[in-house]
């Protein structure tokens, strides 16, 4: 079971992966942070820098560009984009210890199954709550939030499911982020969903941060055109969200997350592919899958895509 001696691998440290894993070191667990070549460079020479609005200094913890460092971990949070799930599973596979959980801090609500055909050890998803970006190599900004509702989709068995869940609550709980255990994780993943279809494609088009969106009304109205969308395929899949409950946890992203932009948005400004296909390309397939007409959701894809193929030129570089 897990303790303060624990050993815990963030596999994926960007912002998500490097706020927890940090917050986690700071309480004095042993934490490994596990990504790419320059942030693990300058976190091994000064530190992880976190400017939260608790805190704002560098937390020293181990950081590693290689997956088999995870290999000691009592516990994997796995914080990789959506598109790298699946390598990221054959990766780990082989150098996991068999009594290892896994908790999934991933956009999206099918990673758990995607892994599942690769890794025999125990994955939970994450719905995680957090405003945060990366300024840099090894450098992290907390603009909000920062909280975790975790559970177990498949419900068997319960009770080790449930003691596993318990022990993952009481670390971050024990680090001072709170964490619930919720045994409708499904809803839950579907609400968060939810807002990752209606937010983040729209703030990555225009790059533009939540509380100005919902300022324009014309974009008040494509939200509420994608979540309608939404709505019938959540419940197409057995998933009962209402409209006033989705009408709420748009609301409340606004709000409490007023000067974040997406992590889509985020991608697309540094040339990166996007998490698009496992966010309304996903809500696309399963409307498909149900014969359910998603325009909306369809156009939001599509233009993201083309400008992850196509990106936007300064036309005046060009002149």
């Amino acid at each position: 079971m897990l303790s303060q001696q624990s050993e815990i691998a963030v596999v994926g440290a960007g912002a998500v992966g490097c706020f927890f894993g940090g917050r986690l070191a700071q309480a004095g667990y042993s934490v490994t942070l596990i990504g790419r070549p320059s942030h693990v460079d300058a976190i091994n020479r000064d530190g992880l820098w976190v400017d939260s609005q608790d805190f704002c200094g560098a937390i020293p913890v181990r950081a590693s560009v290689s997956v088999s460092d995870a290999a000691r971990a009592d516990l994997i949070l796995l914080a990789v984009k959506s598109t790298d799930t699946v390598a990221a599973a054959k990766t780990l596979s082989p150098v996991l210890r068999p009594d290892a959980l896994i908790l999934s801090l991933q956009n999206g609500v099918d990673n758990c199954a995607r892994l599942r055909p690769y890794i025999a050890q125990a994955a939970f998803p994450a719905v995680v709550y957090v405003a945060v970006g990366m300024q840099g190599p090894g450098r992290v900004k907390h603009f909000g939030r920062g909280e975790l509702v975790i559970g177990d989709p498949e419900s068997s068995p319960p009770s080790r499911a449930e003691d596993s869940l318990r022990a993952i609550a009481g670390v971050f709980e024990s680090a001072g982020m709170p964490c619930a255990v919720s045994p409708e994780i499904k809803h839950a993943l579907w609400k968060k969903f939810l807002v990752n279809c209606t937010y983040n494609g729209i703030s990555a088009l225009g790059q533009i941060p939540y509380g100005e969106m919902v300022r324009l009304p014309q974009i008040q109205s494509l939200i509420e055109a994608l979540t309608e969308e939404f709505i019938q395929v959540a419940q197409a899949e057995g998933v009962d969200l209402s409209r006033e409950e989705a009408a709420l946890a748009n609301q409340s992203i606004a709000q409490t997350m007023p000067g974040q932009r997406s992590s889509t948005a985020q991608d697309l400004a540094r040339g990166k592919p996007t998490e698009i296909d496992y966010l309304n390309g996903v809500i696309v397939e399963i409307a498909h899958r149900h014969g359910i007409s998603v325009p909306t959701h369809r156009a939001i894809h599509g233009l993201v895509k083309m400008l992850e193929h196509h990106p936007m030129q300064d036309p005046l570089r060009q002149a």
